[in-house]
Parts: structure tokens; C-alpha cells; sequence
């Protein structure tokens, strides 16, 4: 199965540049070419929980808290700038592909434990999908914010019911994790959306709505998180509070993100090119990862997903593998 979150305008076979003012939902079974929209089949905000419900309800249940790297994740992926709907969904298919697992049906996710993070939905925003329109897209990006934040907070509704239900009998307890890959000036989305989130929730501490958030090759700034374990209003306190662990991968030869640092203001380098602007500054659940060497030449930008070194690091960080061990490539011994 396939899962779509998008805040897209559909128009016939396709979701179009404009953004709307209410996300939609939609599945696809797998069985024609989804590059038609036609082949999707739209669902209420309550039924497309229903079906994520009943995906995650079939992944193998796991003894906590010594097989956690083992639980499956409900992970949302969100694309980058300068994406049609068609290229966003073509990437998304390539992660379902290499990190995730497209199962039908009828298959025996029970006999096969170890073979898959679990599920992954794309959520599409209404990036214009033109390499000259990186502002509008910007605009596009902030706009889309409180799309992914009320998509958030079905998940965040979910997590409470299986939470409830697992006090009564820890059978029922929920069997995933939930997590975010944000690519690109997906993680601007996804920084807005979570400050939304969190503000709506009257900024609680200790909650833990995201085991793990991947910024890769993030178009935000570089100090984002340097608030260290204060708090304030800084637009990094969503992500900080909200998230177990904060993962960002950077890479210095990232030269669509010079561009991007030149074109929003001066001063600010981008954390997907230069990393943490102060690591010293950062609360204990934030690091980031150098991929630069991970990285085939060409197009650094879009490459961490053709990278299967990366693509390794990304399988242990979202299994929640000590950073240490990332570091160094080896076994995972103890969380963070």
C-alpha cells in the first residue's frame, strides 16, 4: 500500500502547484501505475487513521524495552523544494523501495520481522516543481505548515488511543513508532509544523510525539537549535520538545543549499550544508551527521537517497541505534 497526506489542489489525473486549505488523504493498493490520481482512492481524516491503524496493527509486536530497535515505524516523508506531485511521488516510491517495504494485503508481516522499518506516507505540499521559483516555494513551504501539523495530530490522537487501550490490556498496545524524513525545505515544512503542533498543545514538556526526525540536507538554518536546554519561543522548540531524537545530515558540498543561504539572509548557513552552527549549544537529543563522503559526485542535494551508505545510517538511526555507533559504523549497543 501506498499513503498520500497532501495540502495539493487535485485537478483530474493530477494534484496540482496550488495549494488548498484543508489536507486530503488517499491510499493506493499498489495495483495500477500511481502516477495517475485516479488510481488513489480518497479517504476521510478518521478512515485514512483507520487503515494506518490497521497496517500497524499486523507488524510483529516486540518485547519492550530490550527489542525496541526492532518496532516498526509510521514514518512520514516529506519532499523538498522544486518537486512536481509526479517527482515527489517517484521519490517516496524509491524510499518505500529501499527503507521501507510495499506490502499487499494478504501478506505475513508476522513471519517477517526484520525485513522492513514498517510503512512510510509522503505528505506532498505544493512546491512548484521550478528551479527559479525557490521563494514562492518558500512561501508554499510555510504556508503548508499547519497541513502537517493537523496531520501530526491524527497521529498524536492515535498514539493516545493505543496508549489508553494498552493500560487496560498491554496486548492492545500500539505496535509502531512514529517518525519524520524531511528532505530538503521539507524540514522548513516540518519546523513550522511542529511549532504549530506544540503550540497548540500549550508547549508541554516531556512529550514525545516523534521517536525519530531525519533532517536531510535540511534548508534551515544552522542554529536553529542553538536555544540549548532553555526555553523559549525560538522556532527550533517545536522540533526539540516534540522529538525523542533529531537527526540532521549535512553535507558541505551541498551547492544547492549555498544558493539557497544566498537568497534567504545574510548570515545564516543552511544545517544541511554546514551542520549545527554550535553543537556545545544543543540540547542532548540533537546531533548531526557529515555524509560527505558517503556521497557520489553530481547532484550532492538529491544524492542521499541514491547513497546506499547513507541509506544504512538512516536504517540505524530511525532503529534508534546509539549516534556513536552511527558514528563509527558499527553494531547498535544502547540508545541514546
Amino acid at each position: 500500500m501506498l499513503y498520500m497526506i497532501t495540502n495539493r489542489v487535485p485537478q483530474g489525473d493530477d494534484l496540482t502547484g496550488e495549494p488548498s486549505l484543508e489536507p486530503s488523504y488517499w491510499v493506493h493498493d499498489g495495483a495500477h501505475d500511481p502516477e495517475s490520481l485516479t488510481t488513489w482512492r480518497r479517504l476521510s481524516p478518521r478512515g485514512f487513521v483507520l487503515a494506518l491503524a490497521s497496517a500497524a496493527a499486523r507488524f510483529p509486536r516486540v518485547a519492550l524495552p530490550q527489542g525496541h530497535e526492532d518496532q516498526r515505524h509510521v514514518s512520514l516523508f516529506v519532499h523538498g523544494y522544486n518537486n512536481t506531485w509526479r517527482q515527489s511521488l517517484a521519490l517516496y516510491r524509491r524510499i518505500t523501495r529501499d527503507l521501507f517495504a510495499v506490502h499487499g494485503e494478504n501478506d505475513d508481516l508476522e513471519s517477517r520481522p526484520t525485513e522492513s522499518l514498517g510503512l512510510c506516507v509522503l505528505f506532498a505540499w505544493p512546491s512548484d516543481g521550478k528551479a527559479h521559483h525557490y521563494l514562492a516555494d518558500r512561501r508554499d513551504a510555510r504556508a503548508s505548515a499547519q497541513a502537517l501539523a493537523e496531520a501530526l495530530w491524527l497521529l498524536h490522537a492515535w498514539q493516545q488511543r493505543m496508549d489508553a487501550a494498552a493500560l487496560r490490556d498491554p496486548a492492545k498496545g500500539c505496535r509502531a513508532k512514529t517518525s519524520i524524513l524531511a528532505h530538503s525545505m521539507g524540514g522548513y515544512v516540518a519546523q513550522h509544523a511542529m511549532q504549530a503542533a506544540w503550540t497548540r498543545a500549550n508547549q508541554p514538556l516531556l512529550v514525545s510525539l516523534i521517536n525519530q526526525l531525519v533532517l536531510i540536507a535540511a534548508d534551515i538554518d544552522s542554529d536553529i537549535f542553538s536555544t540549548g536546554e532553555s526555553i523559549s519561543a525560538g522556532e527550533g522548540e517545536g522540533m526539540m520538545n516534540l522529538c525523542y531524537r533529531i537527526t540532521a545530515l549535512y553535507s558541505g558540498r551541498d551547492s544547492t543549499l549555498g544558493l539557497s543561504a544566498g537568497l534567504k539572509h545574510f548570515g545564516k548557513r543552511r544545517l544541511g550544508r554546514r551542520g549545527l552552527a554550535d553543537p556545545s549549544r544543543t540540547p542532548d537529543n540533537v546531533w548531526a551527521l557529515d555524509c560527505s563522503s558517503m556521497l557520489d559526485e553530481g547532484d550532492v542535494h538529491s544524492g542521499y537517497f541514491a547513497s546506499e551508505m547513507v541509506r544504512q545510517k538512516l536504517r540505524m538511526i530511525l532503529r534508534g541505534v546509539d549516534r556513536r555507533v552511527i558514528e563509527k559504523g558499527g553494531r547498535a549497543l544502547q540508545m541514546v
